[in-house]
C-alpha cells in the first residue's frame, strides 16, 4: 500500500512516514531536495518535485491509497523567532499551498487507478479570531489572513472530488511534539526561566498531541465515512494562562512573568496576531465518527512529553 506525502520533510510529515513505514506502508516523500533526506525510515523513500506541478512522480499517484497534501511555506518562518508577514511573503505563503494543490489534483486525474484518498491539509486559523467562541467544523470562515489563506489552501485540491476520490480535510491546531514546530518555540522561556502567558492570557489555545494529530489522519485515511472538514485539535482546549502554569509545573520553572501583546506587535508585527488571538476549536466531526484521543486533557500531554 502506498501512501504520498507532499510537504513530509515537515513535523507532521516526517512523524507520519515514521508511524506508516512501521505498519508495512510504502511511502513515497516528496521533496524538492530529495538528496537532504538522508534519514527516512525503511520503506520510505525521496521523489523531487517542483512543489507545483506532477512531474516526475504523478505516476505514483496510480493505484496509491492515499495522498496527504502537507506542502506549503511555513506561516511563522523556518527560523526561531517568527517572520513577519511582508506583502511578498503573504504571497509566497498563499502561492505555494495552492499550487501544491494543484499539483496533486493535476496527478489525480492522471492517474488510472484513482488514490483512495486525498487528505488536505489546513489549520484552525480557518476560523480567524474569535475570543472564547466554541468553533466546530460548521463555524464560518475568518475574515483575516491566516483564514483566508486556510479557505483557498482547502479549496486547491477540491476537484479531486469530481474524479470520484474521498477527500478530508485536516484544520490542525498547536500540535505538541518536542521534534519541532511552535511548541518549541513556547518552551524556550520556560527553559530560561521566564516563561509565562503571552498577552493578557485569556485567549484559548486548541492544541493536539502528536501521536493524536498522526493517530487522527491514520484514522481519517482509513475510514470509508471520512470525508469535508475535521478540526484535529483535543476535546479540551485552555487558556494560553493555565497552559504556561502547566508547562511551567512540569518542568519546575517559573510561569509568572507575562509578555506584553505590545511587545510581541512591535517584535513580530501581524504574524503575532496568531497567538494573541488564539481559537476556542472543538473535534466535533473527529468524535462523532468514532476517533478516540490518546490525550484529551493538556496536562497529561505535556507530562509525556516533559516529564
Amino acid at each position: 500500500m502506498r501512501v504520498i506525502i507532499t510537504g513530509g520533510s515537515g513535523l507532521i510529515g516526517s512523524a507520519l512516514t515514521k508511524d506508516l513505514t512501521q505498519d508495512g506502508y510504502e511511502v513515497i516523500v516528496l521533496s524538492r531536495n530529495p538528496e537532504r533526506l538522508r534519514e527516512l525510515p525503511q520503506g520510505a523513500q525521496a521523489q523531487g518535485w517542483d512543489g507545483e506541478s506532477a512531474q516526475g512522480w504523478g505516476h505514483l499517484a496510480d493505484g496509491a491509497e492515499a495522498i496527504v497534501n502537507l506542502a506549503g511555506e511555513s506561516i511563522a518562518g523556518e527560523h526561531f523567532f517568527p517572520a513577519r508577514w511582508t506583502a511578498e511573503r503573504k504571497q509566497r505563503i498563499l502561492q505555494s499551498r495552492l499550487k501544491a494543490g494543484r499539483a496533486v489534483v493535476e496527478a489525480v486525474q492522471a492517474a488510472k487507478h484513482k488514490p483512495k484518498v486525498v487528505i488536505q491539509s489546513s489549520a484552525i486559523g480557518y476560523y480567524g479570531s474569535r475570543g472564547n467562541e466554541m468553533l466546530n467544523e460548521g463555524s464560518l470562515p475568518g475574515e483575516d489572513f491566516v483564514a483566508r489563506v486556510c479557505l483557498e489552501w482547502e479549496a486547491s485540491t477540491k476537484a479531486v472530488e469530481a474524479e470520484g476520490v474521498r477527500r478530508a480535510v485536516i484544520r490542525t491546531g498547536v500540535v505538541l511534539s518536542l521534534e519541532g514546530g511552535a511548541f518549541t518555540r513556547l518552551l524556550l522561556p520556560f527553559k530560561l526561566f521566564a516563561g509565562g502567558p503571552m498577552g493578557d492570557g485569556h485567549q484559548y489555545l486548541s492544541w493536539v498531541h502528536v501521536a493524536d494529530e498522526i493517530g487522527a489522519i491514520r484514522f481519517l485515511i482509513d475510514n470509508p465515512q471520512a470525508q469535508g472538514a475535521f478540526n484535529l485539535t483535543a476535546p479540551h482546549p485552555v487558556t494560553n494562562r493555565e497552559f504556561a502554569k502547566l508547562i511551567g509545573k512540569q518542568m519546575r520553572r517559573p510561569s509568572f512573568l507575562p509578555v506584553p501583546g505590545f511587545v510581541m506587535r512591535a517584535a513580530f508585527g501581524e504574524v503575532s496576531e496568531v497567538v494573541l488571538e488564539g481559537q476556542r476549536v472543538m473535534p466535533k466531526r473527529l468524535e462523532e465518527l468514532g476517533y478516540n484521543f490518546e490525550y484529551t486533557r493538556a496536562e497529561a500531554a505535556l507530562h509525556e512529553l516533559l516529564a
